[in-house]
């Protein structure tokens, strides 16, 4: 990924030099656990202990052997020449390489989740602040019924709870490695050999490998952080839309000294949002090429290879910057209550129409005859620019089925959003007070 989208804490990760060291430490574990059941000299399992790398040696290396385990043993034996035979004694490179890769993803689906905390603070705190401030609602992008902004978002506050569960689910499911050898039968070291190192690495045995670690567990992987993505997008795009000038209710942080337009003095664009979602489109197509990898050839072809040593730091490294930045949204935004007010107000109380449509049915109106009337009247207030509560109450036909009582309950804002309250006793997340 590109240094633009790339956090310090995702290049240090995800780095050459980190690869090489999450390798050697493969290596140092398998060479321990060997020397503990006697199959290779304790001298040398201690000197292997204090063995290194360099990089521009593997480089060189590399373009002899056009492998690059091979390079980075050959560098690793050659720090300690005298035991460097027994380097990657009995190990197949996948056996380094896939146990190393699940130890990295591990590391950055945790980097990731602490990124996620972060996040759905903001969003309990956005909702717990405008939990009673109300807004309009609205479907097809037309105004519905009236809601609260804290509804909204209370909304992101579970979905990004959700995110967590399905993270934390991805790292138990990376928590597998594979010391099994070159096609996963153990033909040169035994299962008791794997427990061990695994042990050691703090990783569970692959129940059955090939040469590899199965890819679903990648693909699981990479398919959670696309719907991490994706509710990341459907953040950032809910406030695009209601940043839009015609509506003005939100507002992404504008600093001092920020342009909105090379040419366009008076711009103010919601472009972190945007990069959001056009970020999340990469992260999908990173999903797809997951999915792309599970079915190898026989025990394992070498197709998987070249496209994971993108999409699995591409992907890690994009959601957890699309995480950062979209926080760092939400503890600015803008939020216009003034605003959301107008355009509630803007709809003339047509946002009362299923209220007052119910409330003729239990008058004993025909359905269908109530629905017309109401359609009507709903339909007159929007051509006319006449508040659909002052319509129907003029009506002589709503009059008859309802008195002033029933009309005042059915014209109730407080009414219509009397169950905010139990949405968030039911998500647990409640004021002190409430």
């Amino acid at each position: 990924m590109i240094k633009r989208y790339t956090t310090p804490e995702m290049a240090a990760l995800w780095s050459e030099e980190s690869k090489f060291n999450s390798w050697l430490l493969v290596e140092k574990a398998v060479a321990q656990a060997q020397a503990e059941l006697g199959i290779i000299p304790k001298t040398a399992a201690k000197a292997i202990q204090r063995a290194s790398f360099r990089i521009r040696e593997i480089e060189r290396f590399e373009k002899q052997t056009h492998h690059d385990v091979i390079a980075f043993t050959r560098s690793v034996a050659e720090s300690i020449p005298r035991h460097g035979k027994y380097v990657h004694f009995g190990l197949t490179s996948y056996d380094v390489v896939d146990t190393a890769l699940s130890l990295r993803c591990i590391s950055a689906l945790e980097i990731t989740e602490a990124a996620l905390h972060g996040l759905r603070l903001e969003t309990a705190r956005l909702a717990l602040k405008y939990k009673h401030t109300p807004m309009i609602g609205r479907t097809h992008g037309v105004h519905a019924e009236p809601i609260t902004f804290g509804l909204k978002a209370l909304s992101w506050y579970e979905e990004t709870n959700r995110n967590i569960d399905r993270l934390q689910s991805a790292i138990a499911e990376m928590h597998h490695g594979k010391i099994s050898g070159v096609v996963g039968s153990y033909t040169q070291l035994g299962p008791k050999l794997e427990a061990r190192v695994l042990r050691r690495l703090g990783l569970k045995p692959e129940p059955v490998s090939t040469q590899v670690i199965p890819r679903d567990r990648h693909a699981y992987m990479l398919s959670v952080l696309g719907l991490i993505a994706t509710g990341l997008e459907r953040i950032a795009t809910e406030i695009r839309n209601l940043q839009r000038t015609e509506i003005s209710e939100l507002a992404e942080p504008f600093s001092k000294g920020q342009r909105g337009s090379s040419a366009m003095p008076h711009k103010k664009n919601p472009i972190i949002c945007e990069r959001v979602t056009g970020l999340a489109r990469v992260v999908r197509a990173c999903t797809q090429v997951g999915m792309e990898n599970i079915p190898l050839w026989h025990e394992r072809d070498l197709s998987n290879s070249a496209s994971e040593r993108i999409v699995i730091p591409d992907a890690t490294i994009l959601v957890h910057y699309m995480t950062r930045k979209l926080t760092a949204v939400l503890s600015g935004l803008v939020v216009n209550t003034e605003q959301m007010r107008k355009n509630l107000e803007a709809s003339g109380g047509r946002f009362f129409s299923q209220a007052l449509l119910l409330a003729l049915v239990k008058a004993r109106m025909d359905r269908s005859k109530a629905y017309t009337l109401v359609q009507q009247l709903s339909f007159r207030s929007q051509e006319t620019g006449t508040p659909f509560p002052d319509l129907a109450r003029k009506d002589q036909t709503v009059c008859k089925a309802l008195d002033s009582r029933k009309l005042s309950r059915a014209f109730s804002l407080k009414r219509l959003m009397r169950h905010i309250n139990d949405v968030y006793k039911r998500v647990g997340l409640v004021k002190r007070g409430d």
